[in-house]
C-alpha cells in the first residue's frame, strides 16, 4: 500500500519544484489570509502547521451544495454522507472519528454534547461563506478539548458594499433551491441578511429532504479601534432517513428525522498596535427529533434538546519578546432527552501561548498550554508547541506536537435502544500528536507535504462481539494513526495574468496506516474505518469568453469498504451581474457507499442562475 503513494508524491513535488524555478515576483493573496484562531492570528504563510483554505471563489465554482461536499476535495478529510447535499454527514480528519473534529463558525464552537453526528448541521447558505479554514493536527491548546484531530473554521462574509444576491436552482429528483441575501451598509453600521431553502423528493425511497437556513449579521464600528458584532443563524432540516441507523432489513427504511440548529453570538473587539482583545457570548441550541417509523410517530421516538452557553475573552499582546496570547472560556452545557435523560456539565478553560521569532524571523517558536476543568471529568492539561524554519522565500520547514483529549458524549455514556447500549463507565480518550513537514507559498503556488502521527490512548469505539448483540462503546487500548498528507493549490493567473485561460489546479493525497490495537473484540463501528488512500484533483479553466469549466476527481480507499472513484463537473457562464451554470455530480454513475448502509446517488444533474444587484457607488 505504501508503494501506491510514491508516484503521486513525486508528481506533487515535481509541480512544486517547477513552480519555484520558473516563478516570478507575484503571489496569490491567500497567503495573506489571517487564520481566525482566537488569540494568535497569523497569515497562512506564517503558520507552522498544516492549514488548508477553501476560498469563496472555489466554493462558487465547484459543483457543491453544502460545506460537507466542499470538504470532500481536501486531502486528509474523509466525509461520510448519509443524506445528500449536507443533510447529515460525518467528518473524519486524518483517521479520527466524527467526534474528534471540532467545527466552528467565526471561531465559535459548534460541538454538540449529544453526539458528533450534529457537527455539520451548519446553519448557513453557501452564499454566506467567505472561506473555510482547515487546521490539521493537534489543536486542543488552541480551541479546547474537542479539537482532537483538528479543527474546521467556517468564516462568514462581512460585506461593506450594498447588494442583493438571488440564487435559483433546479434539477433531477425534483431538486429545487432559492436563496436571497442582502448587504445594507450605512456609515459605521453594516448589516447582512440571508434566507434560503433547498428541497428534493430524493433519489430513492424515503430520501427526500427540506432545508431552510436563516442568517442575520451586523457590525458596528465604535471608533477606529473598536467594534461590536452580532450574528444569529438558524437551520431547519426535515429528511427521510432510509437506513441511516440500524440494520439491513426492510424495517429500517422508514426512519425520519427533524433537526433545528441555531447559533447566536454577540461580541466586542478592540485592536490597537500593541494589543487586541475580543470578548463574546454565544448560545448554540440543537433539537433532534427521530422517528423509527415515519408514519407512526408513537411507535418509537427520540427527542433531544441541547443548549451550550459560552462566555469567552481572548487577548494578545505584542512586545520585544514576541506575541503573547491569553484567553478564558466558561461554558454551561445542558441536555434534555426522553432517552438520555437530564444531563449537564460545566467547563472552564484557560489558554496561554507565546510566539517568538529569531534570526531575522527565520525561526519561529510557539509553545502553548490550555487547562480545562470539567465538572464531571476533572481537570486536564493540553500542552503543545509549533516550530518553523524559513529556508528561503516561500519555503518553510515546520513541526509541531501536542496533547489532545475528548470526553465522551452523552450518547456514548447513556444512550439505549434495541440495538445500542451506552456505557457510563467510559473514560475520556487522549492522544499525543506529532507532525513534520515542508511548505511552499509563493509564485501562485501553495504546496504542503507532511508526515503525521497520532498515538491514541483509551479511544472510544462502539463494538460488539457478534451481530446478535448490542453495540456498546468501550475504551480500547492504544491506536496509532500514521500517514502522509500532501497538497498543491496552483493559481496560474497569479503568474500569467488574469486573462490566462487556466484558473486553478488543486491536487491532494493522503495515506494513513493504522496500527490496530490487540484488545478490540468482534466488530468495530467507527475507529477502524479510516482512509487508506485518498487522491483528489480539480481543475478550473476558461473555455472561451465568459464560459468556464470545472472538473473534479476523487479516489477513496477505506480500510473496511470498497474503494471507488467519482467525477463531478460544472459549466458556468459569468457576466458582470449574473451567472448561469449546469453541473453534474457522479458523472459516471458509480455505485458507492460512504457508510455501510446508505447507497449514495448516481448521476445527478442540476442547473441554476445567480443574480447580483449591486447598489454600491
Amino acid at each position: 500500500m505504501r508503494k501506491k503513494m510514491l508516484p503521486i508524491i513525486m508528481m506533487l513535488l515535481t509541480i512544486s519544484t517547477t513552480a519555484q524555478m520558473n516563478g516570478d515576483s507575484s503571489s496569490i493573496k491567500i497567503d495573506e489570509v489571517i487564520i481566525q484562531a482566537n488569540r494568535l492570528q497569523l497569515p497562512v504563510s506564517e503558520n507552522s502547521n498544516t492549514v488548508n483554505i477553501i476560498t469563496r471563489q472555489q466554493l462558487e465554482n465547484n459543483p457543491v451544495h453544502s460545506v460537507a461536499e466542499a470538504l470532500q476535495n481536501v486531502a486528509g478529510l474523509d466525509i461520510r454522507q448519509r443524506g445528500v447535499h449536507g443533510i447529515q454527514a460525518d467528518v473524519s480528519l486524518r483517521g479520527g472519528t466524527f467526534d474528534q473534529v471540532l467545527i466552528l463558525i467565526n471561531g465559535v464552537k459548534m460541538a454538540d454534547p449529544q453526539t458528533g453526528h450534529h457537527a455539520l448541521n451548519i446553519p448557513l447558505n453557501m452564499d454566506n461563506i467567505e472561506r473555510i479554514e482547515i487546521l490539521k493536527g493537534p489543536a486542543a491548546r488552541i480551541y479546547g478539548a474537542n479539537a482532537f484531530a483538528g479543527a474546521i473554521n467556517i468564516v462568514t462574509r462581512t460585506p461593506d458594499k450594498a447588494f442583493v444576491n438571488i440564487n435559483l436552482e433546479g434539477g433531477q429528483n425534483s431538486l429545487g433551491a432559492i436563496s436571497i441575501s442582502a448587504a445594507l451598509p450605512k456609515g459605521d453600521f453594516n448589516q447582512y441578511f440571508s434566507v434560503g431553502r433547498q428541497f428534493s423528493d430524493g433519489y430513492r425511497f424515503n430520501s427526500d429532504y427540506d432545508i431552510s437556513n436563516y442568517l442575520y449579521q451586523a457590525e458596528y464600528k465604535i471608533d477606529a479601534t473598536q467594534k461590536l458584532d452580532v450574528m444569529g443563524t438558524f437551520t431547519d432540516r426535515e429528511f427521510g432517513a432510509n437506513r441511516f441507523y440500524g440494520g439491513t432489513s426492510e424495517f429500517w427504511k422508514n426512519q425520519y428525522e427533524e433537526i433545528q440548529t441555531s447559533l447566536f453570538n454577540i461580541g466586542h473587539q478592540k485592536v490597537t498596535d500593541k494589543f487586541a482583545i475580543k470578548t463574546r457570548f454565544n448560545w448554540r441550541r440543537n433539537q433532534d427529533e427521530y422517528l423509527l417509523i415515519r408514519d407512526e410517530p408513537n411507535f418509537y421516538r427520540n427527542l433531544h434538546i441541547s443548549n451550550v452557553l459560552t462566555l469567552e475573552s481572548h487577548a494578545n499582546f505584542h512586545s520585544e519578546l514576541g506575541t503573547t496570547g491569553v484567553g478564558v472560556e466558561l461554558s454551561s452545557v445542558y441536555l434534555r432527552s426522553n432517552n438520555l435523560g437530564k444531563r449537564d456539565h460545566q467547563i472552564a478553560t484557560l489558554f496561554l501561548e507565546h510566539r517568538a521569532s529569531f534570526l531575522n524571523n527565520k525561526i519561529d517558536l510557539t509553545p502553548g498550554i490550555a487547562i480545562s476543568q470539567y465538572s464531571d471529568f476533572g481537570a486536564r492539561l493540553f500542552q503543545g508547541i509549533d516550530l518553523g524554519y524559513k529556508i528561503s522565500k516561500g519555503v518553510k520547514l515546520f513541526g509541531n506536537m501536542g496533547y489532545t483529549w475528548r470526553i465522551p458524549t452523552f450518547t456514548d455514556l447513556f444512550y439505549e435502544d434495541a440495538g445500542n447500549m451506552g456505557n457510563d463507565k467510559l473514560e475520556p480518550e487522549s492522544a499525543l500528536s506529532y507532525e513534520f513537514g515542508v511548505k511552499y507559498d509563493a509564485n501562485g503556488v501553495r504546496a504542503n507535504l507532511s508526515w503525521f502521527l497520532r498515538d491514541g490512548t483509551d479511544l472510544i469505539d462502539w463494538t460488539k462481539a457478534a451481530d446478535t448483540l448490542k453495540w456498546q462503546p468501550n475504551n480500547i487500548s492504544n491506536l496509532a494513526m500514521m500517514g502522509i498528507d500532501a497538497s498543491i493549490d496552483f493559481n496560474p493567473t497569479a503568474r500569467f495574468g488574469k486573462d490566462f485561460f487556466l484558473k486553478n489546479i488543486r491536487l491532494g493525497y493522503t495515506f494513513i496506516d493504522a496500527e490496530v490495537p490487540q484488545n478490540i473484540v468482534g466488530i468495530s463501528r467507527y475507529v477502524l474505518e479510516n482512509l487508506n488512500h485518498q487522491f483528489t484533483a480539480r481543475i478550473d479553466y476558461r473555455i472561451g469568453g465568459k464560459l468556464f469549466h470545472n472538473i473534479s476527481y476523487k479516489y477513496i480507499d477505506r480500510e473496511t469498504m470498497d474503494d471507488y472513484s467519482l467525477i463531478d463537473t460544472k459549466f458556468y457562464w459569468k457576466a458582470d451581474n449574473y451567472s448561469i451554470y449546469l453541473a453534474a455530480n457522479n458523472l459516471l454513475d458509480v455505485e458507492y457507499f460512504e457508510t455501510n448502509l446508505v447507497q449514495m446517488p448516481g448521476t445527478w444533474i442540476y442547473g441554476g442562475v445567480k443574480i447580483r444587484l449591486d447598489y454600491s457607488k
